[in-house]
């Protein structure tokens, strides 16, 4: 289940976690610590999961405090990736009261929304591990956290579909319907894209399928097939282009598409509707 994990470009995060910095403290900052914390007090805090599931967000968690204050002393014990337990703790954070308080729940926001989608990742995964299939994300992502969400997924053992419109073409049923059929959609994107661009397409049948096939795609998505009808996308396949399952997937389904011997199976849900893992900061005033 382990994979090497790509690094978040520090300026991508330090931005996000700035804006929803400035988004909680507003105009007058935190006024409930400001008005009950004394100025010099220090306190020391356990990031601690409160449920088993898989961890991820620790760089935005570390930004947070320091952009709160950039005394803080933070040791982190479990890294993204690593599954944990109700009561472990995550991380140790340690500097100034006010600071660490007013930092809190951004860093639980982060944290929590991206360790939700790498444990609903890596419950899809377990359920196809025995298969050469790889559960991918889709675009149904966050607006200004898909960066994120998708390298969550990754703490969760899954891969990554394209990030945007501008590095894959995937042809869907509306290009299509307008192009006026499925051969002359991706004739007109060989034409147009550079070598290094996949070009996908999106078939609801298997004479669809066929047809496809002659214009040689590099990846269909067969969207909303069973398991049987899977089966015979694969042999009428017979290896020339990657077969991606999507529509309708879910922790019920995923093991038998997956065992029809598609490469892919693509959701949604792993981003846009995975709970959140409940992890909370126990916090201590330092001399207590």
């Amino acid at each position: 289940m382990t994979q090497p994990l790509p690094e978040l470009p520090r300026l991508l995060v330090d931005q996000a976690v700035k804006a929803a910095l400035l988004e909680d403290l507003g105009r007058a900052g935190d006024i409930t610590s400001q008005a009950t914390i004394p100025e010099d007090a220090q306190a020391r805090a356990s990031l601690v999961a409160r449920q088993s599931g898989v961890i991820a967000g620790i760089d935005l968690v570390i930004s947070a405090f320091c952009q709160s204050d950039p005394d803080f002393q933070i040791d982190v014990l479990e890294d993204d990736g690593t599954e944990v337990q109700p009561g472990s703790v995550v991380a140790t954070i340690e500097g100034p009261a006010r600071a660490l308080l007013s930092a809190e729940r951004v860093a639980l926001n982060f944290l929590g929304h991206l360790s939700g989608i790498a444990t609903a990742t890596r419950q899809f995964a377990r359920k196809i591990e025995h298969t050469s299939c790889k559960v991918v994300c889709t675009r149904k992502t966050t607006p200004g956290l898909r960066a994120f969400e998708k390298y969550a997924v990754r703490c969760g053992g899954g891969a990554n579909h394209r990030f945007g419109l501008d590095d894959a073409i995937l042809i869907k049923d509306n290009h299509i319907a307008v192009a006026g059929d499925v051969v002359t959609a991706i004739e007109r994107a060989r034409a147009f894209a550079g070598h290094l661009v996949r070009i996908e397409v999106e078939v609801d049948t298997l004479e669809q399928m066929k047809e496809a096939l002659t214009a040689k795609p590099d990846v269909i998505m067969l969207d909303n097939m069973g398991p049987e009808r899977l089966q015979e996308a694969v042999a009428l396949n017979s290896g020339q282009a990657i077969l991606e399952a999507s529509g309708g997937i879910n922790l019920d389904t995923v093991q038998a598409i997956a065992e029809s011997g598609v490469d892919l199976v693509s959701t949604g849900w792993i981003t846009h509707s995975a709970p959140v893992l409940d992890l909370g900061l126990d916090i201590k005033i330092a001399g207590t």
